[in-house]
């Protein structure tokens, strides 16, 4: 039979994974020994420079990059990584100090010293790429350093999530010699201080890591060397691990080949079954002529089933989602089914009679081909069918690789298109904060004063992330009045291996980011 192990975690923390009978899959291991170990995924960089991604391209950030803090196996909140301490050193959460690892190195053996950490950050605001993570920063106001171990960010308003922002990969310490205070590095070539080091780079076909001798911080290898093989789909990515050409998948499963590895696998395969927090949704740019009306919207959000998507696309891999802040978060409601409870072509053909709207609308929905799984084409053909269906649609449908798709709804261009989104750090002040304002991360603007003036700065000004549900849930129920974003569906993280390796389950941090170092070939049964 398949070796399937399926185990149900937290969001916010990784669990173990239970045990098979006649071998242990949490077995140590040493250093690999058979060569580097072949990670497949679908989700490439879209570039090697941290200033200028928000996106998956994190997942190899966080394996040749360091930052300040991180996340060790098993931990929920940040810890020092890159940093020997880091806190708050007021009572307000304005002042946050780190004080850097003694002796610390780039992988070239240039210092890694606060005058790095503060040229890293500053250059994010400076470049401020299209598509960066500068919106992350939205609270700080200033970086000094003190010598060259110290680092003192000054923040314009109390932010108690600031250290997760500094532990995602998006604040990758880079060597200033190397990159420039102004602009991208344009170059396949990267100088970190992460546990591997990039020996070589084939934009959207391999990186090959290999170990990092001047690394010093929490995470502890358990391979000598990790080889990141970019798939197109899902069924090659599939195909590769079936022919030990590949030793574990991450990101990129599809449905229908997580249904054959569950139900027609062999015994040399592993496939892991965990919650996740990644969720899919749709943005409405409000400089459409019929996408910034809120009855269209609102018709759309009272005629998508969310079930069928779920059912007939995914095959049940993933689960509805009816408010933009997962299941598993601290805040988590369920507004846009309270709202609109099940699909109904009746109220909303009422919502748009109401709005003086009686013709079917014309909607062009925008999706990418090439980001977020093969079943994305499939459910963008279900929700043309769902809205058409109802007669009070009519749908057209494009699409676009990641790269030109990016551009494309950065300028304004799509009237509806689809996003997907893993979380920067496990908090629900995440899936609301970069998604509204003047200056978002999807480059479309969603002006709400009560939620960037009031709820957010009150929300993060409480450490105790547990007495935010009032913000937050409000924040919620704003978002779901607007309509200007709909969820769809929350994900669940799958990892198929070869049944040679261990530490798949233990690789996930909280934001579902891939930890190589933990990954190794088993030694004992």
């Amino acid at each position: 039979m398949f070796n399937r192990n399926r185990f149900l975690r937290r969001v916010a923390a990784i669990a173990s994974l239970s045990l098979m009978t006649g071998c242990s899959l949490l077995s140590d291991g040493d250093a690999d020994s058979e060569g580097p170990i072949v990670v497949g995924t679908t989700s490439a960089p879209s570039t090697l420079d941290p200033a200028g991604a928000w996106d998956g391209s994190w997942e190899l950030y966080r394996n040749i990059f360091q930052t300040l803090l991180a996340y060790p196996n098993g931990a929920t909140t940040p810890q020092p990584d890159a940093a020997e301490s880091c806190s708050f050193s007021d009572s307000t959460s304005r002042t946050y100090r780190c004080k850097l690892r003694a002796g610390m190195k780039f992988a070239d053996g240039d210092p890694l010293n606060a005058e790095a950490v503060q040229h890293s950050i500053d250059r994010i605001r400076t470049i401020d790429a299209l598509g960066g993570p500068a919106g992350l920063l939205g609270s700080l106001d200033r970086v000094e350093t003190s010598g060259d171990r110290e680092v003192v960010f000054h923040l314009n308003k109390a932010d108690a999530t600031f250290p997760f922002v500094l532990a995602t990969p998006a604040m990758s310490i880079v060597d200033p010699d190397d990159y420039p205070a102004n602009s991208l590095r344009k170059d396949d070539k990267v100088f970190g201080s992460g546990p591997y080091k990039l020996e070589s780079y084939e934009e959207g076909k391999r990186a090959v890591l290999v170990s990092n001798g001047n690394y010093k911080g929490f995470g502890k290898r358990q391979n000598d060397a990790v080889t990141i093989r970019y798939f197109q789909d899902s069924a090659s990515m599939v195909k590769a691990l079936r022919a030990k050409e590949i030793d574990v998948t991450y990101r990129g499963l599809g449905a229908d080949d997580i249904l054959a590895l569950q139900q027609h696998g062999t015994s040399d395969l592993q496939l892991v079954d965990g919650a996740g927090t990644d969720i899919s949704y749709l943005v409405f740019n409000p400089k459409d002529p019929w996408a910034k009306q809120p009855a269209v919207r609102k018709a759309v959000a009272q005629i998508v089933d969310r079930g069928a998507i779920a059912h007939k696309v995914y095959k049940d891999t993933v689960d509805p989602l009816y408010s933009m802040v997962p299941k598993g978060l601290t805040g988590h409601a369920t507004g846009f089914f309270d709202d609109y409870g099940n699909p109904s072509v009746s109220k909303a053909r009422k919502i748009l009679s109401d709005a003086g709207i009686t013709q079917p609308v014309p909607l062009t929905l925008w999706y990418t081909t090439d980001r977020y799984g093969s079943e994305t084409a499939l459910m963008f053909q279900e929700l043309k069918r769902q809205l058409e269906d109802s007669g009070l649609f009519t749908i057209t449908l494009k699409s676009r690789p990641w790269k030109t798709y990016v551009v494309g709804y950065q300028k304004g261009e799509y009237p509806v298109f689809g996003r997907g989104w893993f979380p920067d750090f496990p908090d629900a002040d995440n899936f609301i904060a970069p998604f509204v304002g003047e200056h978002n991360a999807l480059r479309t603007p969603y002006p709400s004063k009560e939620i960037t003036e009031t709820l957010l700065p009150h929300s993060r000004a409480e450490s105790d992330r547990a007495q935010t549900v009032k913000d937050v849930e409000q924040a919620q129920r704003i978002m779901v009045n607007d309509a200007r974003l709909i969820p769809l569906w929350q994900g669940r993280q799958f990892v198929a291996a070869s049944d040679e390796i261990s530490g798949g389950e233990q690789a996930l941090d909280p934001s579902t980011i891939m930890m190589m170092w933990m990954l190794h070939r088993k030694t004992s049964w």
